[in-house]
């Protein structure tokens, strides 16, 4: 199993390319499909409306790592903290609100990146599934009885509707603004 500190430490050594998107999922390296345009656009059109909406006092990670564990960093496409980046010199074991856009992911998203962000006691979870144009909102992370944790509230929502963030209830997201 490789640690974190090593995965990175290898990983920066560009020894597996520069252009490889990897993770570490428990201890395991994976490698993330190559992001087709559809992705990328989506990744372009939620960073504005996060920036937008979150504003400064926020830290929006587009992904970059969020060490959330001796094993695990999964990079996610989106990682909301409250803060500032300026002064910190670790990656963040922690954020209010995770983000991530599934084209080809969705089960590995729905399942073991649930499970893992749950665990983490990562607030609040988001899947935007771009083929069937809807984004599951997780909220609440709870114990289960396998020793791991699931999010409690699991919410569909569609392109006409809007969400309101647990880190920022005074912000409403339109869920089209984040789709191409």
């Amino acid at each position: 199993r490789w640690t974190v500190k090593d995965f990175h430490r290898i990983n920066s050594s560009e020894v597996w390319g520069k252009d490889r998107r990897l993770m570490l999922i428990d201890g395991q390296i994976l490698e993330r499909e190559p992001m087709n345009p559809p992705h990328a656009l989506t990744i372009e059109l939620i960073s504005a409306v996060l920036y937008e909406k979150f504003g400064n006092g926020w830290r929006i990670r587009v992904q970059l790592p969020l060490e959330l564990g001796l094993f695990l960093d999964p990079f996610p496409d989106f990682a909301i903290l409250k803060g500032h980046a300026r002064g910190e010199t670790e990656h963040p074991t922690k954020a209010l609100l995770v983000i991530e856009v599934a084209d080809t992911s969705i089960d590995f998203d729905l399942t073991e990146k649930a499970e893992l962000y749950a665990t983490a006691n990562i607030p609040e979870y988001w899947v935007l599934d771009l083929n069937a144009r809807t984004l599951r909102v997780l909220r609440d992370p709870v114990p289960v009885p396998d020793n791991g944790n699931a999010y409690r509230s699991i919410v569909t929502m569609k392109a006409g509707d809007s969400v309101q963030p647990l880190a920022k209830p005074e912000v409403t997201i339109n869920i089209a603004d984040l789709m191409p």
